[in-house]
């Protein structure tokens, strides 16, 4: 319909208010950035770590801010994060920090900008995305650890998305669409 996609570079927010300038009235706002950033304690790389904290943390609210005076009442923001938040991994220092990071974002904005609805959705293993879709020996294994016998696939990405967007009930929370993954 009347959708409309903008590619911002999230990591340099101080250029996303001119940005969006010319943006009118925005029903809802997604956004999704992602930076596969391998960092560890012993061997910290802290440009590495600066860049993804800044893109989501700070770029996510730059946005936000930027359009807040566009957003109807009635209207959303849904906000990617991901289930490393909870279920880290080796490398996944920075990753894990941030993606927490998008959870407390979310409460102190849906407070903050109500009655505008504020989430956060937290994907899984995606089976089928690009990334994942490249180890079909990791994917099966976690499509055997999962209780629903499936891998999360990119439909459900969306339609999880999608009921974020349209359920004028549901603020503040971060939803995990990961099949059950962290139950096993």
């Amino acid at each position: 319909g009347d959708a409309r996609g903008i590619a911002l570079d999230l990591s340099e927010p101080e250029q996303v208010a001119e940005a969006l300038a010319d943006v009118g009235a925005v029903d809802h706002v997604v956004l999704s950035s992602i930076a596969r950033d391998t960092n560890y304690c012993e061997d910290y790389d802290i440009a590495s770590a600066r860049y993804l904290a800044t893109m989501k943390l700070v770029g996510y609210t730059a946005v936000v801010s930027a359009l807040t005076d566009r957003v109807p009442d009635d209207g959303s923001i849904v906000m990617f994060g991901g289930r490393a938040k909870d279920r880290p991994y080796p490398g996944s220092l920075t990753v894990s920090t941030v993606n927490g990071g998008i959870s407390g974002m979310v409460r102190a904005m849906a407070v903050q900008l109500a009655p505008r609805r504020v989430n956060a959705i937290h994907p899984g293993i995606v089976g089928n995305s690009p990334h994942w879709s490249e180890d079909p020996d990791f994917t099966e294994k976690v499509r055997k650890a999962t209780p629903t016998g499936r891998n999360v696939e990119m439909e459900d990405i969306v339609d999880a998305v999608d009921f974020l967007i349209r359920n004028r009930s549901v603020n503040g929370i971060d939803l995990y669409v990961d099949g059950g993954w962290l139950l096993q």
